[in-house]
């Protein structure tokens, strides 16, 4: 096996070094360095290529610098860029009614990172409960699942389990709660045993975790119960929405999301809806958080906001990226790939004993390597792909999450798919 032994080149090492010299060292990244990406593909520094099977995290579903988005990227930048949010622009309202629109919902609040929109809807929620729910000053708690990721910021890992993203960062923020992933039964009694519980926010399906894929029904049972206890369900869709699930969004269940608007069902619409990471196409930070009046209307002038949050060159880019996907289909390419794409991983499963689980939906999938979470062989096995052409990168330590840009077609899933065995193979 090569990855044991292949080192990096001369250029690549010169620029890991400086990054560990200049940069902080909170993220341990694949020892790779990119240099160009186009649709599924990226080339590192020496101009060897990989299918790129973690797209930025779901951020490029529409591929690596898509032609359209760049062209819109670059259009609106030798016009305006930024007014800051003391003054209109002549795009923002046309972004917020495209989005709002799109996705069902009255008005659109727009940020910048994921877990700045995560924020927000727990200061939605908080507001929400007092003004509308008419819960004590102070009181209000939100809910969260355990195992859950919204991001890095104090507030938000309050609310994880995650030894790593809390150790060392306390105190943590008061009144926020967690109850296990995938249980209605655990939501129903916490809501029914606490009438303060404002909100509850849950990713669809849990991405860091490892790609963890609810029950049928968890998602409208989610909602079912939070309309009967008064309390708001928040779905995080910055991984899983804009297609990457084989839908529009996640939630939308069994609809089809037609390409006007999305036709997701009450029974699994959430009360606020958290959008980021492919709203961009990767090309900046965009995100959105969605709701009705009744909610988004407790905030008031003074009360939130973002320097650059809603800025004209983000809502052409958000606009153009989210026309993209539903010009080209990706939601239904998202389907049928990963249909393809999961077949074939359960087929190496079987010829192949160190992958134990496969799991996923649309173009979100994870298999899960016969190892303790705290061994190597994850990483290792990732290696093993980089060497090959292919970059993925372990979650959790034993799981491998495989994401590729939603544009992939049938004959490279397959190009995929080989990699990935001959890679397994290489550690039986």
């Amino acid at each position: 096996m090569s990855s044991t032994t292949t080192l990096e080149s001369a250029k690549a090492q010169v620029l890991i070094d400086k990054e560990n010299k200049y940069g902080a060292h909170n993220y341990h990244p694949l020892p790779v360095v990119i240099e160009r990406g186009e649709g599924i593909f990226v080339w590192d520094v020496d101009g060897k290529r990989y299918f790129d099977f973690l797209s930025a995290y779901s951020a490029v579903n529409q591929g690596h610098c898509h032609p359209r988005i760049i062209h819109a990227l670059k259009s609106q930048a030798e016009k305006l860029t930024l007014t800051s949010r003391a003054f209109h622009n002549n795009l923002l309202g046309e972004a917020e009614e495209f989005m709002a629109k799109l996705f069902g919902f009255d008005k659109v609040l727009m940020m910048n990172s994921g877990v700045e929109a995560v924020e927000t809807a727990m200061k939605l929620t908080r507001k929400w409960a007092y003004k509308v729910k008419g819960i004590e000053k102070d009181k209000a708690r939100i809910l969260f699942a355990t195992n859950n990721f919204h991001g890095r910021t104090l507030s938000v890992v309050s609310a994880s389990n995650d030894p790593s993203a809390r150790l060392g960062f306390g105190p943590f923020m008061p009144n926020i709660d967690s109850i296990p992933y995938n249980d209605l039964n655990a939501l129903q009694h916490a809501l029914e045993s606490d009438p303060n519980i404002a909100g509850f926010i849950v990713e669809p399906i849990q991405g860091e975790a490892g790609v963890v894929v609810p029950d049928e029904g968890y998602l409208a049972g989610v909602a079912e119960i939070c309309r009967k206890n008064n309390v708001l369900f928040v779905a995080d869709e910055i991984q899983t929405g804009i297609a990457r699930t084989g839908r529009l969004l996640a939630t939308c269940g069994s609809c089809n999301c037609a390409k006007s608007k999305c036709e997701m069902s009450h029974d699994t619409k959430p009360d606020i809806l958290i959008l980021g990471k492919a709203l961009s196409g990767g090309v900046l930070p965009v995100s959105a958080v969605l709701a009705n009046d009744e909610i988004m209307l407790t905030i008031h002038p003074g009360e939130h906001g973002s320097t650059f949050g809603g800025n004209p060159l983000a809502c052409a880019v958000a606009v153009e990226a989210l026309k993209v996907v539903i010009d080209e289909n990706l939601a239904e390419n998202a389907e049928k790939m990963g249909i393809i794409f999961r077949n074939g991983l359960q087929k190496i499963a079987e010829k192949n004993r160190l992958v134990t689980l496969v799991r996923g939906k649309g173009l979100l999938n994870a298999i899960v390597i016969d190892s303790e979470e705290d061994s190597y062989l994850a990483w290792n096995i990732c290696m093993e792909f980089r060497d090959n052409g292919l970059l993925a990168k372990p979650t959790h330590g034993n799981k491998i999450r495989l994401a590729p840009p939603l544009v992939i077609k049938e004959g490279q899933v397959y190009e995929a798919l080989a990699i990935i065995e001959k890679s397994l193979n290489a550690f039986v």
